[in-house]
């Protein structure tokens, strides 16, 4: 025995000790990469018997980890995280199949007691009859209004509404979209309250357009098909709005019963804009849809913007005149009178401006609420009569462009649209004669809209555009020869084009100089008011010291 120990102890002394890089090669590949990159130039180390001082601080990471991931695990599950059923079921997740996890067991359940539901089981049932049947299932010559009753999948009942030409295609379409179908109708009533009917309609506003397009674009440069794009961009803007929501889920039906893209906005009412809707029906023609995308949302936000300079320009001035006339009534209704006591009592003889004042005062104490009814009820008339009498309204802003700089202003902002989209439309090749239709469509002007009208007509005798604005007192000079040396160059685009920023620049100059001469009008009108009010109430008394001092 001794000497078999001796032969082991000499054999195992002669064999050289490994290496400890081929040891590396070996166990980990990874660490044969980081050898061979460490030991570039440093051969001379390689046979060295020493582990890495790293391996230590590797293995303390390696069980911190493993802590971490435990302790995670174990809150998450509580004891059953050790129950071999639930490891099996966490494993099973790496087959490719998904684990009927503990909530998947319960919507299940939710889905199995709402199929039980007796009122959704009829509600199936005579869907399928109708269905079966035909009848109402057949395709209608115009779009109707159908409301559904569907499950989605997990497990929440929604009620809907969007237009569609029968009720199979609906069912089609809802059962794609993942939904479990309960019911489906449609009736006169129905589509009177929530149809496209002039009570109830819905016109998306700029801004909400203006995201709609720039996302649209986004998601199409992305090559996301175009029916998934809008069904992402009703679920970002459809949270809470059913109006909304039933717009976009009757575009992602009509794309899907492969109608054009701007047919399907065009189904939707007065929901979008007919500039839009032609030009994308020119940019369907031409397969450039993105760009376009891209051209309306920068034409829609260059829109908004001028919209919002005039609100600014306009709100300041509207605040500190309600701000002034709430303080005159304060004082009037509530001040005055404490005056009017003494003066009565002392028996002091008041100036006319006094006597108009306390005249003024009891007038508005006791007929306040009758005066404001009756300025409410004139400011209806007024906005209704403005909006259906086309001659009134014509009349009312022929006085408002009149006006001094502000006229200018209505005349600046006129000329800057309606250039800027007839150029958006000459660009995208839309015939002329329907782009002017689609222009006075567009204002709301009603001495823009004879010029329009006069225009059409012109071009269909063989006149030229730019007769129809020649010596038109809402027409600047400069516009007009602008527009003839396009039409005679025939480059008619560009040159509306340079006519809008002209006359944006101008119209953004206009705002500031009427903001900048409002302000100082504003402030003297209240030192005005004020300081008639004080000085009437105050004149007496001058008259009262004097005879206090008698």
């Amino acid at each position: 025995m001794d000497t078999l120990e001796e032969l082991e102890t000499v054999e195992t002394l002669n064999t050289p000790a490994p290496n400890v890089n081929e040891v590396n090669k070996v166990s980990n590949p990874i660490n044969q990469v980081s050898q061979n990159t460490n030991n570039t130039g440093n051969e001379n180390n390689s046979d060295n018997n020493e582990f890495p001082k790293e391996r230590p601080t590797f293995f303390i990471n390696y069980i911190f980890i493993f802590i971490v991931l435990g302790t995670k695990l174990l809150l998450k599950e509580g004891t059953n995280a050790f129950n071999p059923n639930t490891l099996i079921e966490n494993v099973s997740s790496t087959d490719g199949n998904v684990p009927l996890t503990k909530q998947n067991a319960e919507i299940e359940k939710k889905k199995e007691r709402i199929r039980s539901n007796p009122k959704y089981v009829k509600m199936k049932e005579n869907l399928a009859n109708e269905l079966a049947a035909g009848g109402i299932g057949q395709k209608l010559t115009e779009p109707v209004l159908f409301q559904y009753t569907v499950m989605d999948p997990k497990g929440k009942v929604i009620t809907g509404r969007f237009n569609g030409v029968s009720k199979l295609d609906v069912n089609s379409f809802l059962v794609n979209e993942g939904y479990e179908v309960f019911n489906i109708e449609t009736n006169d009533m129905l589509n009177f309250i929530h149809g496209h009917s002039k009570i109830m309609s819905l016109k998306m506003s700029n801004k909400d357009l203006i995201f709609w397009l720039t996302q649209l674009s986004t998601y199409i440069k992305a090559g996301i098909p175009l029916a998934d794009a809008v069904r992402i961009l009703a679920n970002q803007m459809g949270k809470g709005k059913e109006s909304s929501n039933q717009v976009f889920n009757a575009i992602v039906y009509e794309l899907s019963m492969g109608t054009a893209f701007s047919e399907a906005l065009d189904k939707q009412g007065n929901v979008f804009p007919s500039l839009l809707i032609n030009m994308l029906k020119a940019a369907e023609a031409t397969g450039d849809l993105e760009s376009t995308l891209d051209e309306m949302a920068d034409y829609y936000s260059e829109i908004e913007e001028t919209k919002q300079q005039m609100k600014s320009a306009m709100t300041y001035p509207v605040l500190v005149l309600l701000f002034a006339l709430g303080i005159t009534v304060f004082i009037l209704t509530y001040i005055v009178p404490q005056f009017v006591s003494i003066y009565d009592e002392a028996g002091v003889t008041l100036s006319p401006l006094t006597v108009f004042l306390i005249d003024l005062s009891a007038f508005l104490k006791n007929y306040l609420v009758v005066l404001l009814g009756v300025i409410a009820l004139i400011v209806i008339a007024i906005v209704v009569i403005y909006k259906n009498v086309q001659p009134v309204r014509k009349q009312m802003q022929i006085f408002a462009m009149h006006v001094p700089v502000f006229g200018k202003i209505i005349i600046y902002n006129e000329i800057t649209i309606f250039t800027k989209t007839f150029a958006s439309l000459l660009r995208s090749n839309v015939f002329i004669t329907e782009s002017i239709d689609i222009l006075s469509k567009i204002t709301t002007n009603e001495i823009f809209k004879e010029i329009m009208y006069e225009t059409i007509g012109n071009i269909a005798v063989g006149e030229k555009i730019s007769a129809s604005f020649k010596d038109r007192w809402c027409i600047p000079d400069v516009a007009y020869f602008m527009i003839q040396t396009g039409e005679s160059t025939g480059d008619l685009a560009n040159m509306m084009q340079k006519v809008s920023d002209y006359y944006g620049g101008l119209h953004k100059s206009m705002i500031g100089q009427m903001k900048a001469f409002i302000e100082p009008v504003m402030i003297i009108l209240i030192a005005v008011i004020v300081g008639g009010i004080l000085i009437a109430v105050i004149l007496p008394m001058f008259d009262l010291y004097d005879k206090i001092s008698m």
